[in-house]
Parts: structure tokens; sequence; C-alpha cells
């Protein structure tokens, strides 16, 4: 049996960028991996709250990340989310590694909307975000959004003004003009990224800008959204995979609980978007549509909603291993 290597959330930061990170989950679905066969997440209920289970195989590798989610852990002055990740041998299933799984997570998530914007998002001027959220999810999509556009101005909202003006603060020392800001500024955003614990809409949708596009990453439950069904209903929306966002995507689940849409409302996945298959793309700038480029942007709000996924926590758990045993 081979050593177990064990990498911290230290080393992952060393090992890969966000945008590697980023090309990494380009280069699977590129390779023609297909998301909707991806097994799902189980959820546990358990006293502390939830354990989730996240198995997963493709080419070279399997794994499994169990995450506990325990929503009492920071008034304790501990973190919310926890749990490891197992990386096997995909040949014969012998363990490879042992990864800090939430500082996975922390990494893959940011890196799944890096990649929705790099498509969605118009990349010829800088743009205006207003970020939702003062957690780890929150300092990991601002690098991850740098990394991928450049930025005219950061504005963070958060239920705590000095967390919120916090990151700010980190904002200004990667050169991005910034402060903290409230629900409103969403007004005139470019995008808006939001990443909080919130089973509610925190921003009214109306207000989203024509073109503008908007991530959610912070619910996998199906009561529990970040956004209203004012402005999904009239967003072109994106999902990783429409088996996932069917069972978790709160975002979408009430919208259509109350009838306000169907799921033919999803316009397309992360996997079209990487291979060119968005269904905007090849059209001319008729019906409302602006040429970015040589794209067709709608002029509709377009609308990313992640859940995460485990083959993401694989191909991100497999490209550490490669890089931690020098690319071998």
């Amino acid at each position: 049996m081979t050593d177990l290597l064990l990498i911290d959330a230290p080393a992952m930061t060393r090992l890969l960028t966000p945008a590697a990170t980023a090309d990494v989950l380009a280069e699977v679905l590129g390779a023609g991996f297909d998301p909707e066969a991806a097994p799902l997440r189980t959820a546990v209920p358990v006293p502390a709250g939830e354990l989730l289970l996240m198995p997963a195989a493709s080419g070279a590798y399997a794994g499994v990340k169990v995450a506990g989610v325990a929503p009492g852990n920071p008034a304790r002055g501990l973190p919310r989310i926890t749990g490891s990740y197992l990386l096997l041998d995909g040949a014969d299933l012998r363990p490879l590694a042992l990864l800090d799984g939430a500082a996975l997570t922390e990494l893959r998530t940011p890196a799944v909307s890096a990649l929705a914007v790099r498509r969605l998002a118009p990349d010829d001027r800088p743009l205006r975000l207003v970020l939702f959220g003062t957690g780890p999810q929150a300092y990991g999509h601002l690098e991850a959004v740098l990394a991928v556009r450049e930025l005219a101005e950061a504005v963070v909202v958060g239920r705590d003004p000095i967390g919120a003006r916090a990151l700010a603060g980190y904002a200004r020392t990667l050169d991005v003009p910034a402060r903290a800001g409230t629900a409103d500024d969403v007004d005139g955003a470019h995008l808006v990224v939001c990443c909080t614990t919130a089973r509610e809409p925190l921003f009214d949708g109306a207000r989203v800008a024509p073109g503008a596009t908007v991530v959610a990453v912070g619910s996998h439950e199906p009561t529990a959204r970040e956004t209203d069904t004012a402005f999904v209903s009239r967003a072109e929306v994106y999902v990783e995979a429409r088996s996932a966002a069917l069972r978790e995507a709160g975002d979408l689940l009430v919208p259509m609980a109350e009838g306000a849409i169907g799921e033919d409302h999803i316009a397309g996945t992360l996997a079209d978007l990487v291979n060119g298959r968005d269904p905007v793309d090849g059209r001319d700038a008729v019906d409302g549509r602006d040429a970015v480029d040589g794209r067709a942007l709608s002029r509709r709000p377009r609308f990313f909603k992640s859940v995460g996924m485990a083959w993401e926590d694989l191909a991100v758990a497999g490209a550490l291993y490669r890089a931690a045993r020098g690319g071998s």
C-alpha cells in the first residue's frame, strides 16, 4: 500500500491558483465528461447539522468527500463547514491522498464560478462587482473573479459590517477600489456574486440591470435561496447539471413551485458554456441582443446557479495530487 499523501489548506494555495483550478474543470468538461451522469450528493441529518457524502469516479481517480455542516459552529469559534476528502486510485481503489475537505471546497467552488464568469460576463470593460458574503467563500470568489476579469470596483454586502469592511480592505490590497455597501448597490452592477448562508432572497431582483450576470453558490437546499422569483423568471439561467439543480437548487425550485417558471427555463449548463454550446452564441444582434467580440449577448440578465458537485471535487483533488507529486 502506498503512503497516504496529506494535502492541507496551505499546500493547496501553493499548488493551484484560482485560474489554474478553473482550467482543470474546463479541461474535464472539454474532454467530454457529462455531469448529468455524475453521482449526486447524499445529505444525512445528524444532531449537529448534516453530513454530506459526495463520491465520484472518473479516469485515473476515484474519491469521496465527507463534509459536515454545523450551523452552530461559528458561535463556538469553529468553522461552519468541516470535512475531509479521500482520493483513491481509479484502477484499484488504493488510497492515494487525504485532503482538507473544507479547503478543497473553498478552492473548487470559486473556480466553478470563475469558469462560468469567463463565458457569461462581458470582458470588454472592467466590471463593477457586488459581492454578498464575508466568509471564506466570499474571499475565494473575489480572488477567483479577479483571476478572470478586471474589476473597476468591488462592493461588499454583509450582515456583519465589520466583516464587510474587512473584505473591502482586503480587496484594496489587491488593487481593487472597494467599499462596504448595501443590497441597493446591485443597481448598475455588471456582476453580482452571492456566497452566503441566507435562506431568503438577498436583494430585489428587479434592480439587476439587463445584461448583468448573477452567480449564486450559497445554498444546495431546495427550500433555501439567495435570489428572488422576480429575478430568476426574467434571467437566462445556467447550471452545473440539470439533474443536480432540479434536485437541490432552491433558487430555481422555489420559483417552479410558485408556477413562475418551468424546467425548460434552464437555458444551458456549464458544459454547454465551456464547449461553445451557449444557445445565445452564433446569433446576430437582434431582439434586444448586443454583440461583444463577435458573440451575441442577451440583454436579459444571466444567472449561474451552482450547488456544488462531486465530480468537481474529484477533478481538483486529482490535480492537487499530481501537482504535489511534481506533475507525475
